[in-house]
């Protein structure tokens, strides 16, 4: 595929390095993993159309990102005009993934609880904390690339990033004190019943 006339040098555009990012971010985003699959292929039919538009030294990634957000935004403007539709299928697929025999059994299991903790506590951001630690944290993407995909000031990138890792932080901080409550409580009472 070529970007454009005036490369003369033909560019592949390889959607494979940036699938599972799209994917993940279109997941923060929809909180859904069959809307999040629909965002994505609408991304890179869009990106496929929209290749000519893309400067040869353009930053692939941030684009992607800008498009997944953009059709995202325009899905969520759609729904609050358009009746709500109930679906029938549920999300969880069952599959399993197939244990690592390499790795320390406890270890999987611990670091499986953890993932899980930090992503239930991302789902209680606000989505623009959410997608901001998205793109920082889990894409790498820079402050001036994250200003693209936002359409924003770097500088508001910056104190959104700053306020969005704060609140993380008080929410993962406040999750883990009533865990430790609960332990606690369900300790005493199990010592209380055996006595």
């Amino acid at each position: 595929m070529s970007f454009g006339p005036e490369t003369g040098q033909p560019q592949t555009l390889d959607f494979n390095a940036y699938l599972d990012g799209l994917y993940g971010y279109a997941v923060v985003l929809s909180r859904n993993s069959t809307e999040a699959e629909d965002l994505v292929q609408e991304t890179c039919l869009r990106a496929l159309r929209g290749a000519g538009q893309l400067r040869p030294d353009g930053n692939v990634k941030s684009w992607l990102f800008t498009i997944l957000r953009n059709i995202w935004l325009n899905q969520v403007r759609q729904r609050r005009t358009a009746p709500e539709l109930i679906g029938l299928d549920s999300e969880e697929n069952g599959a399993t993934e197939p244990a690592d025999t390499a790795r320390d059994v406890h270890e999987v299991y611990v670091n499986k609880v953890e993932q899980e903790q930090v992503r239930a506590t991302l789902q209680q951001l606000p989505v623009e904390f959410r997608e901001i630690i998205i793109l920082r944290e889990y894409e790498e993407l820079s402050y001036q690339e994250i200003a693209v995909v936002l359409n924003c000031p770097p500088g508001t990138v910056m104190s959104r990033l700053a306020r969005a890792r704060s609140k993380l932080r008080e929410l993962f901080t406040a999750a883990l004190m009533a865990r430790r409550s609960d332990v606690k409580e369900a300790t005493k009472t199990a010592n209380e019943t055996a006595a």
